[in-house]
Parts: C-alpha cells; sequence; structure tokens
C-alpha cells in the first residue's frame, strides 16, 4: 500500500496555516505562566522550556502528521527526525519520546504500524533517547509523530528571539521537500527519485554534539524550517528578534529536483497560505516566480536556521560540513527595517 494515497495532505504540508493558527490561538484565554517557565508560545518558538532548576530545564514538544512518504519505515523515520527535531532547535537533548499514533484498523495490516514504529525507534535510538510509551486511537487515516522530552542548560536556550545585527544566517539543510513529496503524491516520482530528500528529512538535526562550547554559545537565535517554509519561519524568528533577515537567493541549498517539481506544479496548500501569511512582512520581487515558490515550500523535517556571531560562523561551518554537506551561509541579520525579511 502507498501510503500518500491514502490521505489529502501529507507531512507538515497538513498543518493549520499560520494565519489561522495565530488566529485562533489570539481569543484563547491561557493560565498565567509559572516564573519558571523560560519559553512558551509566544513568538512561536520550537518547544516550550521550563526551568527545574540552576543547571537543567526541560524542553517539551510534541509533532504528527499524515504520511509523506509512500514506505512505513521512511514515514516513521521522517516523523521521529521531524519531532526531535524541536529540541535541537531549542539548544537542547531529547531525552525520552512517547509516539502518537492514529491508525485505521480496518483497512490497513498490523504489520504497517510495525514498520512505521521501527522506523521512529532506530531515529530515536540514534538520538540517544529512550522511547518510553505513547497514545494511540482507531481513526480513519493513519498519523504518527512523537511528544518530546529533553534537557537544556538555562543559560544556555536558543529560542527565536535572540537574533543580533551582524549575526550571519546558517541553514543546514536544503530546501524543496514540500513539492518534491508532492510529486511522489502524485504518483510523478517513485521514492527512488528522491533518496536524497529522504536521507535529508530522516537525519536527525542534531547540531549541538559537534560544535564546542563557544561555537553553541555564539547560536544568538534558532529554528527550524518545517511547514510555514523558510519564508514563515525566518519571518518569525526576525519578528521575535525585531531584526531584518537580508537572505541571498543563491547562497540558499536547493534539492536538485525541487526547480523541476515546481515548473510541474507540484504545489502544496501550504504554498498558497505561506505566501499570504507572510505577504506584508517579507519582501520577494525580486525572485523568479519559481523562487517565490521555492520560499514558500513547506518543509517536512527540514534543517536548523540559525543566527551565529559571524566571528565564529566559518569555524561553525567547519564543524559541521561532515554532518550537513549542504550547510551555509545564506546571509545577515541588519537593523530592523520595514520588512523583516529580504530575499535578494
Amino acid at each position: 500500500m502507498a501510503l500518500t494515497q491514502t490521505v489529502q495532505k501529507g507531512g507538515c504540508a497538513a498543518k493549520v496555516s499560520a494565519a489561522e493558527l495565530r488566529h485562533i490561538l489570539s481569543q484563547v484565554q491561557f493560565p498565567k505562566p509559572h516564573r519558571e517557565l523560560l519559553v512558551d508560545g509566544r513568538y512561536f518558538d520550537d518547544a516550550g522550556v521550563y526551568k527545574i532548576n540552576e543547571s537543567i530545564a526541560l524542553v517539551q514538544t510534541l509533532d504528527f502528521f499524515t504520511p509523506i512518504l509512500d514506505s512505513p519505515r521512511y514515514f516513521g523515520a521522517v516523523a521521529a527526525a521531524n519531532a526531535l527535531s524541536d529540541v535541537y532547535a531549542m539548544g537542547g537533548r531529547p531525552k525520552t519520546a512517547m509516539g502518537i499514533l492514529a491508525f485505521p484498523l480496518a483497512t490497513m495490516s498490523s504489520d504497517t504500524i510495525v514498520e512505521v514504529m521501527q522506523g521512529a525507534s532506530d531515529v530515536v535510538a540514534e538520538a540517544g533517547a529512550n522511547f518510553v510509551g505513547g497514545h494511540s486511537i482507531d481513526d480513519d487515516t493513519l498519523k504518527f509523530g512523537l511528544s518530546v522530552t529533553g534537557f537544556v542548560h538555562p543559560e544556555k536556550i536558543w529560542t527565536n528571539a535572540g537574533a543580533k545585527v551582524g549575526d550571519h544566517l546558517i541553514l543546514t539543510k536544503p530546501i524543496g521537500t514540500g513539492t518534491i513529496t508532492a510529486g511522489l503524491k502524485r504518483q510523478e516520482l517513485k521514492e527512488n527519485d528522491m533518496l536524497d530528500v529522504i536521507q535529508s528529512m530522516s537525519q536527525l538535526n542534531n547540531a549541538i554534539d559537534f560544535l564546542s562550547d563557544d561555537q553553541i554559545n555564539a547560536v544568538h537565535a534558532a529554528t527550524d524550517i518545517t511547514g510555514f517554509g523558510l519564508s514563515g519561519h525566518s519571518m518569525q524568528l526576525a519578528k521575535a528578534s525585531q531584526v531584518t533577515l537580508k537572505i541571498e537567493s543563491e547562497k540558499i541549498p536547493v534539492f536538485k529536483l525541487a526547480f523541476n517539481c515546481l515548473e510541474k506544479k507540484f504545489l502544496t496548500k501550504a504554498h498558497r497560505s505561506n505566501a499570504d501569511y507572510t505577504n506584508e512582512s517579507v519582501q520577494s520581487d525580486r525572485l523568479s516566480i519559481l523562487f517565490k515558490s521555492l520560499i514558500h515550500d513547506p518543509q517536512t523535517s527540514g534543517g536548523l536556521l540559525l543566527a551565529v556571531d559571524p566571528l565564529y560562523s566559518p569555524d561553525f561551518i567547519r564543524a559541521l560540513k561532515n554532518r550537513f554537506q549542504s550547510v551555509a551561509v545564506i546571509g545577515c541579520v541588519v537593523e530592523l527595517e520595514q520588512k523583516s525579511v529580504i530575499f535578494e
């Protein structure tokens, strides 16, 4: 069974649009935060952070979605890497993971979910975390993800809100997963055509284990690029930090199939909603039509976007190059201008 044919939307392209989500959340009266709550959803950070003591804070997140790939084991691996990424994006290390599973018992074999779970379990093990349980329901369509808890030092948290003027912007993975997986769903591509994309989406965003303490401290802001695209997530970082990001389009790493898929109009609803979400705050008029679609492309388990002290960025790139082969400096942080992000 080709899993992508069992759902209407797959991966992070299935997320509620950012604009709609903001509208919904603005109407909810949340509890008054504890003083130990160091990071909440105010700036659309990737996870919440709660201080336990002077040396440990909990990083908490969850992420789940419908199949983005046809092979159950690949899907499980990507879903796990995507959920674990939120902890890495906060500068933390994952410790425990719990599965979130919706499964159509009447139409799918239990062997399918065994494969999904095994793919996820392998990635959780690679992260050095423990798979401690979860919850499942009988549902019309397959959905899977993880709730993840990690640790971070309270004074070494990476957030959306710390980018400084002069910082270099570093992206660790190529973009284009949204249009390429849309091609798979349309059955215009096969998984063997996009093994580089599958490998990237399955790869842990673990950067901190390959960086020195000085390099970790040189990261002033961070996020991972997922369903709201490079445009949406960079805009959120810029607004939270009250700066403008200037991004050079020719320096953005791109998957080799991405432009071909965009030319064939392999698009998702998220391409349009991301463009609408960022329309007033992102300047992209100097880009080609295809590149405009690319910056709005919804990523699943995309790379980290890091605002890094420029004195450390050359060593930073060298430290990560063996792990993230496409890692690159794609722009810089400047004083706040009329637009939050300028694509040049």
